[in-house]
């Protein structure tokens, strides 16, 4: 079972657990482009460790000094069809009066790709003044909360995730004007992937499930089997024990392990103005517990 310890480092860090299974935060460091190597190293085992680290007080970065922090924890990389804010390269600027950022259903990032990002960096930039807080689920946890024969077949399982199919049907609250946004820039250019359903991290060896609202259907079987399966394992993900909630306050910064964990934006504060800016790095293919890797079937501009 994936528990969650106080920490100790070797540098000058706190990491302060946030909940028993996912999260922690960390005190101690003024995050830029200029980390040493050693506080960034401690940083990454913070990240493998609790899925989810977040940093309060990092009110000194500007899309410019996110940038070049992502850099230190990889190559980063603009999303596939959402063009990057202007004046810069990666930037994902989630503004809820562009109509961006409202993603209150259950996923990982960009599974519709083969690749998709090992880690994203999400920093406050305007907060409501109540609500608008993000959950965040540990999909390792999941997969260990598993029966032994629910494990067996979730492993032998693949599934189809793409970009094109009906985010109106997944989400209580979704506009024409978000929905006409999603036809022209989010399914722009529609992409099919087919992944495990369990996948071994690169980094660390567990296993985790591979899931979201971008899944369509998993390979083989009927809409009405694959409906039932995915809800049975969707229901282990999200499962109170296996989530922590974070209240933002402006200036704080979230970076999740995108291959270990899903993530909810939760859309209670009406027509208060939001700001999120996210920065994603560059991911390996999943590969399977068989060892077969993940493969993009369709990539179509429309």
């Amino acid at each position: 079972m994936s528990t969650t310890q106080p920490s100790s480092t070797s540098t000058s860090l706190e990491i302060i657990p946030v909940t028993g299974r996912i999260g922690a935060e960390i005190r101690g460091v003024q995050l830029s482009g200029d980390l040493d190597a050693a506080t960034v190293h401690e940083i990454r085992q913070a990240l493998l460790r609790h899925k989810v680290i977040f940093f309060r007080g990092q009110q000194h970065l500007d899309d410019t000094g996110q940038e070049q922090f992502a850099q230190l924890l990889g190559d980063p990389v603009a999303h596939p069809t959402v063009p990057a804010k202007t004046g810069t390269n990666y930037i994902m600027d989630l503004d809820t009066s562009h109509g961006g950022g409202r993603v209150d259903s259950w996923h990982t990032d960009v599974t519709f790709v083969d690749a998709y990002p090992q880690a994203s960096i999400l920093r406050a930039v305007v907060i409501p003044a109540v609500g608008g807080d993000t959950a965040w689920a540990n999909t390792v946890a999941a997969y260990e909360d598993l029966s032994p024969e629910l494990r067996e077949l979730a492993e032998r399982l693949w599934a189809v995730h793409t970009n094109d199919f009906d985010y109106a049907a997944q989400r209580v609250h979704f506009t024409e004007e978000a929905a006409e946004r999603n036809r022209q820039v989010l399914a722009s250019t529609v992409y099919e992937t087919e992944h495990p359903v369990v996948r071994v991290h690169p980094e660390t060896g567990e296993r985790s499930l591979v899931l979201g609202h971008f899944v369509k259907r998993l390979v083989g079987l009927s809409t009405t089997n694959s409906a039932h399966l995915l809800s049975v394992l969707q229901g282990h993900v999200i499962r109170l024990e296996n989530t922590v909630r974070w209240r933002w306050a402006v200036g704080d910064v979230a970076i999740w392990d995108n291959r270990a964990t899903q993530h909810y934006a939760i859309n209670d504060y009406g027509d208060q103005h939001r700001v999120v800016r996210r920065v994603t790095v560059a991911g390996d293919v999943p590969v399977s517990v068989d060892g077969r890797h993940s493969v993009t079937k369709i990539k179509q501009r429309v």
